[in-house]
């Protein structure tokens, strides 16, 4: 599939994959929807209600847009985060090498996107005091974790796209993945998606979605 990159709302860049007219973030604003969805409404309701340390599954490594953000929040509030993220179909280094999510932020973390796509695959990388990721280059029907995770960050593309993320064999392995009292956020909100939710005992919580999106989900195991 080509891909090209594009301008967002907020002037952070996206990928755009042509054929279908879909991007990895929203065009309403990429860093806007990692802030909104996986740092303010997952990592940090996630660290203020029982964590120091928080195990992250992100479930569409993409950009490494969300990596790079938890990364510096890890460092803002002085906690140890070990993330994992899944993906299929890696960025080349002319894709993620151009994107502007550096532009952004403290320029000390610029040196900190570049080394979290030059790290090796599927080994266990140390890019901070207390940040380690693992990339696994894996398809999401293949993963198979087991009671290793607080959070899970669910950026897959759009159900419309790639309804086959969505399904509820793809969150029978997630919650598989997930601790007792695990969160699962995403920016869908998809009535079918919410179904299989709850049908898995997660409780959901409908919160006020990004720029772009009226609603988003954050999905609650109990213990």
């Amino acid at each position: 599939m080509k891909r090209k990159v594009i301008e967002t709302e907020d002037g952070s860049n996206t990928i755009l994959i042509e054929s279908w007219g879909e991007s990895f973030h929203s065009i309403h604003g990429a860093i806007q929807e990692a802030q909104h969805v996986y740092i303010n409404n997952g990592l940090r309701f996630v660290f203020e209600s029982q964590n120091p340390s928080v195990n992250i599954l992100e479930m569409g490594f993409g950009t490494g847009l969300n990596c790079f953000m938890t990364l510096i929040e890890a460092d803002l509030l002085n906690i140890d985060i070990s993330y994992t993220g899944i993906e299929g179909f890696p960025l080349n280094s002319d894709e993620w090498s151009v994107l502007n999510y550096v532009d952004f932020f403290d320029i000390k973390y610029k040196s900190s996107f570049k080394q979290l796509h030059t790290s090796d695959w599927n080994s266990k990388e140390f890019l901070s005091d207390n940040f380690y990721l693992t990339k696994i280059q894996s398809m999401f029907q293949d993963i198979d974790f087991e009671n290793a995770f607080d959070l899970v960050y669910f950026d897959a593309f759009g159900f419309q796209y790639q309804p086959e993320l969505w399904t509820e064999e793809i969150f029978v392995k997630v919650k598989k993945a997930m601790k007792p009292n695990g969160v699962l956020v995403t920016y869908a909100c998809k009535g079918q998606v919410n179904r299989i939710l709850k049908s898995l005992g997660f409780k959901i919580e409908k919160l006020v979605g990004p720029p772009g999106k009226r609603e988003m989900i954050r999905a609650c195991l109990s213990s």
